[in-house]
């Protein structure tokens, strides 16, 4: 017999912003079946977990968080997906309340696997194929993943998130993205622009593109990531635009001469470093040099003077001698750049970086991971000085939580609280005059 109420789910994301973008239009996908979206009071049918693998730690939650969700909600369907099911499969299905497990290409599916498996519980739902008996695992191997799953939510949040780009071909020895997320692939200007365009229909001011390796986008198309910029550059109604990430030498004088150009792309970067050693980066096998990114940072700054930059930096890695440790926080101290995005390496089976010698203890990774972060701390400080006392446009995030007070981010990435805003002005922008005491301060600076 059918049951008598409407299925709703709940999700768990770990990691990046494209995990957190795949999620909303995962949530999207089943709401559209059916299956909402579940509220504090609901005891959720569906749980999803969308998990992360960059590192231990990151595989560690996410086991965490799926017994989490077993334990409390016994009754619940617990699906699994992400770059951790995607490399372990099988040990995740082998926990016991987890009933699928999706590798990355079947993140698209996902509400189908899900609808079919509750109508066999009985709820009212269309099944696009017969549910077989759990834990259904379905992953294809990377070598064969070639589908670009499109993604563009934004997941409850004021800012929208256009997935343009996933995989990745660049083998850093430390890095299990290629074996988690396949090969370079791209959406088509096309298409991205169509669903851009939609965004704006719906009343989106800001979308920030995010994928693997944007720089890399085009490629299997023939296309190029500037000629993506210029396309979504002319839809009316969006008016800004953040690229989520770019590495240093993607980074080309055309595209930041572009956005410094365009009105729509904000002064905003980010710019994967991971060491400021020349020696480390070589180890790493990454396809720049110190100089060369010191004249990235350099050519954004001349460009855009007030241009927010984050960096990524890893600390600890095989083969960072203390000597080498301090190269690379001298290096960075150096940088006219305003964030650090702070991890300590985690060794990671099957890379590369597994044969380097040096190994770092846990205490020592640790530690110099605070010495980045105390300077990521002074570097955004001084940036936010710069600016208090001028005006700038923010746009205002919808509130969550029993928090009320609205906040929002200015052009170039400063966090600022409106105490005395009304909420209807939630997702528009409107002029700040920026002070001490409506500047937030700081935004996280260390991942898992």
């Amino acid at each position: 017999m059918p049951l008598n109420h409407t299925p709703t789910a709940t999700f768990v994301t770990l990691g990046c912003k494209l995990n957190y973008a795949e999620s909303a239009t995962m949530a999207a996908q089943l709401a559209a079946c059916g299956i909402p979206a579940a509220t504090k009071a609901d005891t959720p049918d569906v749980c999803v977990v969308n998990t992360c693998s960059v590192t231990s730690l990151a595989e560690s939650k996410g086991r965490q968080q799926i017994r989490r969700l077993t334990k409390r909600y016994p009754n619940a369907l617990i699906v699994v997906t992400g770059c951790y099911a995607q490399l372990s499969g099988q040990r995740i299905a082998d926990i016991e309340g987890v009933h699928i497990v999706l590798g990355n290409e079947q993140k698209g599916q996902l509400a189908q696997y899900v609808a079919a498996a509750l109508r066999q519980k009985g709820f009212s739902l269309p099944a696009e194929e017969a549910t077989e008996h759990f834990p259904l695992i379905h992953i294809t191997e990377t070598k064969h993943i070639r589908q670009f799953v499109p993604s563009c939510q934004r997941g409850g949040r004021t800012r929208y998130w256009l997935k343009v780009q996933d995989g990745c071909n660049q083998f850093c020895t430390y890095c299990t993205i290629p074996m988690a997320r396949g090969r370079s692939r791209s959406g088509t200007i096309a298409s991205l622009t169509e669903q851009a365009r939609r965004v704006a229909e719906e009343g989106g001011r800001e979308i920030v593109l995010t994928g693997v390796n944007i720089g890399d986008f085009g490629r299997p198309n023939n296309e190029t990531l500037t000629a993506l910029l210029h396309s979504l550059d002319t839809i009316d109604g969006i008016e800004r635009y953040r690229i989520s990430s770019l590495e240093p030498d993607l980074l080309s004088d055309e595209i930041i001469d572009f956005c410094a150009r365009s009105g729509k792309f904000m002064p905003h970067f980010h710019i994967p470093l991971q060491a400021g050693s020349d020696r480390v980066l070589e180890l790493m096998r990454r396809h720049y040099d110190t100089a060369l990114f010191a004249d990235r940072i350099s050519r954004c700054r001349q460009a855009m003077p007030d241009c927010f930059i984050g960096v990524d930096v890893m600390v600890g890695s095989r083969g960072e001698t203390p000597e080498l440790f301090e190269q690379s926080l001298n290096f960075v101290a150096s940088l006219d750049v305003q964030h650090l995005h702070v991890f300590p390496y985690s060794e990671r089976p099957g890379t590369a970086a597994l044969q380097i010698p040096y190994i770092v203890s846990q205490t020592e990774k640790q530690s110099r991971a605070a010495r980045m972060i105390a300077l990521s701390e002074e570097k955004e400080n001084e940036f936010a000085q710069r600016f208090i006392g001028t005006t700038r446009p923010v746009l205002v995030e919808h509130g969550t939580g029993r928090d009320t007070t609205l906040t929002g981010y200015t052009d170039n990435y400063l966090r600022v609280r409106l105490p005395d805003a009304k909420p209807d002005i939630a997702g528009t922008i409107v002029n700040v005059s920026l002070n001490k005491d409506n500047i937030i301060l700081n935004h996280p600076a260390e991942t898992p």
